[in-house]
């Protein structure tokens, strides 16, 4: 005797079929990424480290990849207005952000943001790590940072510093060095790293904390003095001390640059993305530039990354309490 299906059964088959449908479809796309060329959102206009890193590593992955990455600078709200479009776009990897640390660990705590940072955004790679530079103006009569401290100290608030934007990454090591040093320096923010170093040249402000990679070109060429480095050691000008070396035990203040996508993206998305940026910073050419322009590596993955963040959000928020650090 033929024994009877339920049609309960079928319909659960039916149902279980749609669903092996469903992720063998979507398996398929994951594969394929990407499809079309690949928009690589710049926070910050040109003339900064973000800038130079997206310069240097888009061509490569482009070719590893067989699509375009094609950079596309939005500038604003400190990092925030690239952050939310990244945020709120589709999660297939098509749409990445580059960067700046402090977009992902200081701009929660001084921004009402729009969007969750933690929850929306994925980090996937650091591109790029630089220290940053103290240098001043060819008129300002310091040739070492201590001599820069006791301008300082002798005329309080005369002196100001630029600055990528509030809470930036520079911004934020200005204020750990103005505290170490207990010195009284105007901030000014502007819209980037460019536009803050343009102002240090002409001399609208008297000096600044910013990358490598953005004041190298002018420190050689004579149209900056670079007085002391942010970082544990001394790095792509080795003639330079540490700010730690000048009288200050334990500073330190890295910036880094990290490829970010929407926080519904596939794991296999994010691994491709983490898998060619790797092989792309091994490159001996992308290694050659970012050297001349004082760029390290350290391509960790996503899970030491987010650690990352954890960490650094907890030290950046302390400096931004003790600072009293505003938006206004």
């Amino acid at each position: 005797m033929m024994s009877r299906v339920r049609p309960s059964s079928i319909a659960n088959a039916i149902a279980l079929l749609g669903i092996c449908i469903a992720a063998g479809l979507a398996q398929a796309a994951d594969s394929a990424y990407p499809t079309r060329p690949v928009r690589l959102v710049v926070p910050f206009p040109p003339g900064g480290g973000v800038d130079a890193t997206a310069r240097i590593v888009a061509p490569k992955l482009s070719d590893s990849m067989g699509q375009y990455w094609i950079a596309d600078n939005r500038p604003g709200a400190g990092g925030n207005l690239a952050s939310e479009i990244v945020a709120r776009a589709n999660p297939d990897g098509h749409t990445v952000l580059l960067a700046l640390d402090t977009m992902l660990t200081a701009n929660p705590i001084l921004y009402k943001m729009t969007f969750s940072v933690e929850k929306e955004l994925k980090p996937v790679v650091i591109l790029a790590v630089s220290d940053q530079m103290v240098v001043v103006h060819p008129s300002v009569p310091a040739q070492t940072l201590k001599e820069l401290v006791a301008l300082a100290k002798q005329k309080p608030g005369a002196f100001r510093h630029g600055s990528g934007g509030m809470g930036s990454s520079n911004h934020l090591a200005a204020e750990q060095f103005k505290k170490a040093a207990g010195i009284d320096v105007v901030h000014v923010p502007y819209k980037g790293a460019g536009p803050s170093i343009a102002a240090v040249l002409s001399g609208e402000i008297q000096m600044n904390i910013s990358s490598t990679a953005s004041t190298i070109g002018f420190i050689k060429a004579g149209r900056l003095r670079a007085l002391a480095s942010t970082g544990p050691k001394r790095g792509a000008l080795p003639e330079v001390p540490t700010i730690a070396e000048s009288g200050y035990p334990g500073f330190e203040a890295l910036q880094w640059y990290g490829l970010v996508v929407p926080g519904g993206t596939p794991k296999s998305i994010v691994a491709r993305i983490h898998k060619d940026s790797v092989k792309a910073l091994e490159s001996a050419d992308v290694r050659a530039a970012m050297e001349r322009l004082g760029l390290q590596q350290d391509p960790s993955t996503p899970v030491a990354l987010v650690a990352r963040i954890k960490k650094e959000t907890a030290k950046w928020s302390a400096i931004i309490k003790d600072a009293g650090i505003r938006l206004q």
